[in-house]
């Protein structure tokens, strides 16, 4: 599927990037193939405009913040948070402004990022209800570009097949391939998923999972939320959970910025945050190693796909499925379903 060509995958929210980065000024972000800038206004809220001056084109990343607004910094032009043009400093005082404007994207700040929509959303941003729940911290893992699509890092997320090989080297057991259970419930904003499954506990990673016992279990309840989101609430017999949330950002059709946060019901002393990082980076790297080997253009019809399905395909083929049915109802001009790629 080519995000890119996909009008519909412009009405979802996507994080973009972490609202920090936009202290010291504009930044320039693509998503969906849509070159924008990111900057703060007046009230320290995040706005998103296309990153092209009216005048001649030049990027508004190039430029600065002032007041709120952003200035170019190819001839000073000023623009606000909707993209109207406010001031050219070259106009003597009365001489009126034109009407002229940067096209403008939905912004808002959730969980510590920016969150950019390109046309009117859908839906709103996936609700983490441990953001705002007592007993509960916030560890931001990972902002990383991905050179694979969105739907792969979807897949690939409620795939418990691959664990015990794609993870040898961390917490998967080659001796146990299968799931003791593993139940998917269709909802409106995608699919419930939900696992119990045996894993590795090695020395290093006893902080995480709150014992020492060679191995333990996870009670996995993984949620997808159409396009591109997953939320995965994972459970150890010692009562801590790890709840790693991500969004897969389209960039392009071969590249997505991978956005990863933590919850985690225990403190610093606990398990601290680096250690955190470090036992889910390792873990990463292992799937990132995988999808970047696999074809970036993730076919939605599964009638061009030739493979044997493996009961671990199921999330798979409901999401293309899901996918698909959303193509056809809100894209401006339907295509055949065997020539949608």
């Amino acid at each position: 599927m080519l995000n890119t060509k996909q009008p519909v995958l412009r009405r979802f929210w996507y994080a973009v990037m972490p609202v920090d980065h936009l202290k010291d000024g504009p930044r320039p972000f693509t998503l969906l193939g849509e070159p924008i800038v990111l900057f703060l206004d007046g009230k320290g809220e995040p706005a998103a405009l296309e990153d092209r001056c009216c005048h001649r084109t030049a990027k508004l990343s190039k430029g600065w913040c002032k007041d709120g607004n952003i200035v170019c910094g190819y001839h000073g032009w000023e623009y606000d948070r909707d993209g109207k043009l406010v001031m050219i400093p070259q106009f003597p005082f009365e001489q009126p402004i034109p009407e002229a404007k940067a096209r403008s994207f939905h912004a808002q700040t959730r969980y510590g990022y920016v969150w950019v929509a390109l046309d009117e959303p859908l839906s709103d941003i996936p609700d983490i209800p441990e953001d705002r729940t007592a007993g509960y911290r916030r560890i931001h893992q990972f902002y990383d570009k991905w050179n694979t699509a969105a739907l792969r890092l979807m897949e690939n997320s409620f795939d418990n097949a691959h664990f015990a090989f794609v993870h040898k080297g961390t917490f998967g057991d080659i001796n146990q391939p299968k799931p003791e259970k593993y139940e998917i419930v269709e909802t409106d904003y995608g699919f419930d998923a939900e696992t119990i499954i045996t894993i590795r506990n090695p020395p290093n990673a006893a902080r995480i999972t709150g014992t020492t016992d060679p191995t333990t279990k996870r009670h996995q309840r993984n949620k997808w939320f159409m396009p591109f989101c997953r939320r995965l609430d994972m459970e150890y017999p010692s009562g801590i959970r790890h709840i790693i949330f991500n969004c897969a950002t389209p960039v392009s059709d071969g590249q997505i910025q991978v956005v990863q946060i933590l919850f985690r019901n225990d403190t610093e002393a606990d398990c601290s945050t680096q250690e955190l990082i470090d036992w889910d980076a390792a873990i990463i790297a292992e799937d990132r190693d995988m999808l970047e080997s696999t074809d970036p253009d993730a076919i939605v019809d599964m009638g061009r796909k030739i493979e044997k399905h493996m009961p671990s395909d199921r999330p798979g083929m409901i999401m293309r499925k899901r996918l698909l049915d959303l193509l056809h109802s809100h894209n401006e001009e339907e295509q055949p379903r065997q020539q949608i790629a």
